[in-house]
């Protein structure tokens, strides 16, 4: 069956393929260029871009999760957490062609699906604060 094309639907699993894959990496303790180059089923191309993109900004994304994220660090976080954060502020600051509000919202889709509820909260206020940040109002894309 062949795909069309959805950019929404299309990002949206996008980010959950990245999201598998930043979870992969760290769960099997390697580079996430490793996990991308191991995959059986090739990931699309936004999957891509977002798993090169936060491998490679890594550690300046990780340090602004740690301004924004009030009494933790990224490494004392859950595992999916930082994934996420990862994913949304590297599209927060470095994607100007997606709109703030969807950052948020799928953000916050995926940690109640795949952490917890506490974990959407926590992961909204982190990722907003940071858009506020580095996307001033009337920052995004037309």
């Amino acid at each position: 069956m062949a795909r069309t094309a959805d950019p929404i639907g299309s990002r949206r699993e996008a980010r959950e393929s990245a999201l598998a894959i930043l979870y992969a990496a760290e769960s099997r303790g390697v580079g996430l260029l490793e996990v991308l180059a191991d995959q059986t089923v090739a990931p699309g191309d936004y999957a891509v871009e977002l798993v090169e993109g936060v491998a490679g900004v890594m550690a300046e994304v990780d340090v602004l999760i740690d301004r924004f994220a009030e009494g933790w660090r990224t490494d004392r976080m859950p595992a999916v957490d930082r994934a996420l954060l990862r994913l949304a502020v590297y599209e927060l600051s470095y994607r100007s062609d997606v709109p703030t509000s969807a950052v948020l919202a799928e953000v916050v889709e995926l940690a109640g699906n795949y952490s917890t509820e506490r974990s959407a909260r926590f992961v909204n206020g982190v990722v907003s604060g940071i858009a506020e940040e580095v996307r001033p109002s009337g920052a995004d894309p037309a």
